[in-house]
């Protein structure tokens, strides 16, 4: 396959069920850079295995960690990805021709995401189109700091691309449960860093107005049973995160 002049950002830590298909989706790149915090399952043959540069960096957060694989980019443009995503095949055939059109005044394109969860495109609930920036110049993005809730941030024009990238979110319980603990404890934390302060009435009360939003306001409702299951796991990581707000709270004050 011939390569165009395009990196590939990718951080992960036992990614081993996705990432083969996230990589072959992005063989047209002339480089990845996998950025992998700790992998103990087949990730790191499996990149190997597409000829990808590997480095081993300890976990710094969403932003900083994904920050590292863009350092090490060298192509004039980067596509930045999750482990659990995939490019199709429209989506690269017009990422192949910006990347290699001349006079654009372009430094960056968003793209409209297709979540898939539980078998099912999620439509609802602000999951379509969610929009994304993710392929900018090398010298105008960078990543926001944050350690969750990250986001690439272009210096310059930024193009809306029709074309979709396609998630494939965790739909394992079990695994998402996990998830809202690591998430809502980073999402906790990153708020008590900014001054915010919560109590646990407070969380109870967001979270009961996340579910009506994302259920009932927002349409989830109309995504079945996977739609329901999303807006009760989104008002549970809620709680969880301004609990532990609440938490961070007391302790900051001796336990009172």
């Amino acid at each position: 396959m011939e390569k165009v002049p395009l990196s590939v950002a990718i951080i992960t830590q036992n990614e081993e069920e996705n990432l083969r298909l996230c990589l072959q989706s992005v063989a047209f790149a002339a480089q990845i850079v996998i950025v992998d915090s700790g992998s103990t399952d087949a990730t790191l043959q499996i990149a190997a295995e597409f000829g990808c540069e590997i480095y081993n960096e300890s976990w710094l957060g969403f932003g900083p960690q994904k920050q590292l694989a863009i350092d090490k980019c060298r192509e004039p443009w980067i596509l930045l990805l999750d482990a659990d995503e995939r490019i199709p095949e429209e989506t690269a055939e017009v990422i192949k021709k910006l990347i290699t059109k001349t006079g654009s005044r372009e430094t960056g394109f968003s793209f409209p995401r297709k979540n898939h969860f539980q078998g099912r495109w999620i439509r609802h609930a602000g999951w379509w189109p969610d929009r994304i920036i993710r392929l900018f110049r090398i010298e105008s993005g960078r990543m926001t700091g944050a350690a969750v809730h990250e986001a690439v941030e272009v210096n310059g024009a930024v193009g809306a691309l029709d074309v979709p990238i396609e998630h494939f979110t965790e739909s394992r319980l079990s695994r998402i449960l996990q998830k809202i603990d690591r998430y809502s404890t980073l999402g906790a934390e990153e708020a008590y860093k900014k001054g915010k302060r919560s109590t646990t009435s407070s969380a109870f009360l967001r979270a009961f107005i996340t579910f009506f939003q994302d259920y009932f306001m927002r349409g989830g409702f109309l995504d079945g049973m996977p739609g329901l299951t999303l807006a009760v796991t989104d008002s549970v990581n809620k709680f969880f995160k301004y609990a532990k707000l609440s938490e961070l709270t007391r302790n900051s004050r001796g336990g009172k």
